[in-house]
């Protein structure tokens, strides 16, 4: 399957726009106004969707799992910290119709996947780290929505458990996001070309969750096929926060998009040929045979008579041998473009 179809009838797959999605994560910094304003900006940058995460500290870490060298805090207690009120699901799905963009949000528990679920979302974004609850994987995926399912750090052994526990459901709308979970990501790991892989042994829509700093990766994942680009925002990175410094601001977001749908258009059909666009070049900028004298009608044409210059509505020069040896059917002179009724 290359493809999945969301509800509205938006494609996502191969020879379908790139699905950009957005990640506020924590980047609403707790406030309802912030998670607005985000979903108002990344509809007006270009973006299809934009997504939260979900979760609750006591259903997402043991309190005993030691302090990440990254945060300043345990996980349990920056989760606690981080999380937003369930509530703001359904209000942020209307204000994102509003819009005019998806909202979505990654669920990491069975109650968050229902609430979504009652909520009208288009499909359900797997996070990475979660691709191992295959129990979590199959709940989401019996909702009957897409399923995205991020694979950083995954085995493709692991990967294929995944995508088996989503088909146990009946759920064949699955995608694929290639992924690396440093925050942020060096370059050097980030191994772009593994979405191939990934759609070779999986036959499925597969694009790119990106965690680098800048844009210009996930715009080069859409040169190498990605169908869906996934990327944290923010209104400023230099707010406190876990999310916030990996994370691209509107003016990055519109430009990103912009750079996106340019690939696309660039990627073209694959088709060589001649664009009307360039026919003026192709007509005046290419060469063909000249004539380097003047040369009177009834002349034997000799290869010193011809040059080959611009442009290049004449005989072509590849037919330069075919050319010497032919009578001149008229008067030709210097610098005339030669065709071949000049010629007897």
């Amino acid at each position: 399957m290359n493809e999945i179809v969301l509800k509205n009838g938006r494609r996502i797959g191969e020879d379908n726009p790139c699905y950009i999605m957005m990640d506020i994560a924590a980047n609403h910094n707790g406030d309802l106004d912030t998670a607005k304003e985000l979903i108002r900006k990344a509809a007006e940058a270009g973006a299809d969707a934009v997504k939260l995460q979900t979760y609750r500290a006591e259903e997402l870490y043991s309190k005993k799992t030691p302090q990440f060298s990254r945060d300043a805090m345990k996980p349990y207690d920056l989760i606690k910290k981080v999380q937003h009120p369930r509530e703001w699901i359904p209000r942020l799905f209307e204000y994102a119709k509003d819009c005019g963009i998806d909202f979505l949000s990654s669920p990491f528990d069975f109650n968050a996947a229902d609430l979504l679920d009652d909520a009208g979302v288009s499909l359900f974004k797997v996070a990475s780290l979660e691709i191992v609850d295959l129990r979590l994987i199959k709940h989401i995926a019996a909702k009957g929505k897409p399923v995205i399912l991020s694979t950083g750090m995954a085995s493709l052994e692991e990967i294929e458990e995944a995508v088996e526990a989503a088909r146990s459901t009946g759920n064949e709308s699955i995608a694929l996001l290639h992924c690396s979970t440093c925050y942020p990501s060096p370059a050097h790991i980030v191994n772009l070309k593994a979405m191939e892989t990934l759609r070779n042994t999986f036959g499925l829509p597969t694009g790119f969750s990106d965690h680098t700093l800048g844009w210009h990766i996930p715009v080069a994942a859409v040169a190498l096929g990605a169908c869906i680009i996934e990327k944290h925002f923010t209104l400023c990175r230099g707010q406190e926060g876990p999310d916030h410094g990996f994370s691209i601001e509107p003016a990055e977001l519109k430009l990103m998009a912009d750079q996106i749908r340019d690939v696309e258009k660039a990627l073209g059909d694959g088709i060589k040929k001649v664009y009307p666009e360039e026919r003026e070049n192709y007509e005046k900028g290419r060469r063909s045979l000249i004539a380097r004298k003047d040369i009177p009608r009834g002349t034997i044409i000799t290869e010193d008579m011809i040059t080959c210059k611009r442009p290049g509505w004449g005989i072509k020069p590849k037919y330069l041998r075919d050319v010497v040896g032919r009578t001149a059917g008229a008067d030709i002179y210097e610098d005339d473009i030669l065709m071949w009724d000049m010629l007897d």
